[in-house]
């Protein structure tokens, strides 16, 4: 079986796994807790909004975010997928943190677009393994569009495990990317980590 073809093997799997819900994920122990854990998401997101910070600051304080309120490790490790479980733990160490850095620039970059708007948590409803907070983003000159929040407590701790924006899943996109990466490196571990670091 050539590399290639287990690739796909692999995305095929992650596409069941986001239709059947999350990645290991419990539901959340109520849809009180997911909403009072997004309703301290959106406002530290809209204080940064507000902030008049640089980029780099504002991507800064979005990488934050991420850390308190993000179930982070779960995430790396699902956005590694299968090949997870061949790392050692010092490889998944460094994985997590590079891509901790990136996932926060690249959507501290996106949530920068807001600037001059503000997000407002709509509802709640429960979803397979979690609770789907859902939030609209309204932005200046713009119509208004979903940002929705998936919520667990798989890690004993209530954390958003998905984010959807605009019907972009993070988790997919996530997956999809960092295969193509490793795929592109023919699956060489070191060698993805140490491009993530120098992004």
């Amino acid at each position: 079986m050539s590399f290639d073809y287990r690739r796909r093997e692999i995305l095929a799997l992650a596409m069941g796994a986001l239709a059947s819900g999350a990645p290991g994920a419990v539901a959340a122990q109520s849809a009180a807790q997911a909403r009072a854990l997004v309703d301290r998401v959106v406002a530290d997101i809209n204080a940064v909004i507000a902030s008049g910070k640089s980029e780099a600051g504002m991507i800064a304080d979005f990488e934050g975010i991420f850390d308190r309120y993000a179930d982070v490790p779960i995430i790396a490790r699902y956005a590694l997928g299968v090949d997870a479980r061949r790392a050692t733990p010092e490889q998944m160490r460094r994985f997590t943190a590079a891509f901790r850095a990136n996932i926060a620039r690249r959507y501290g970059r996106r949530f920068r677009e807001f600037i001059g708007g503000r997000v407002e948590v709509q509802g709640e409803r429960s979803i397979p393994r979690g609770i789907q907070v859902e939030t609209l983003a309204i932005l200046q000159g713009q119509s208004p569009f979903r940002v929705d929040f998936h919520v667990s407590d798989a890690s004993g701790k209530v954390l958003f495990f998905n984010v959807i924006i605009e019907g972009i899943d993070m988790l997919l996109s996530e997956r999809t990317e960092i295969g193509a990466m490793l795929d592109a490196r023919r699956g060489d571990l070191d060698e993805l980590i140490a491009a993530m670091e120098a992004m």
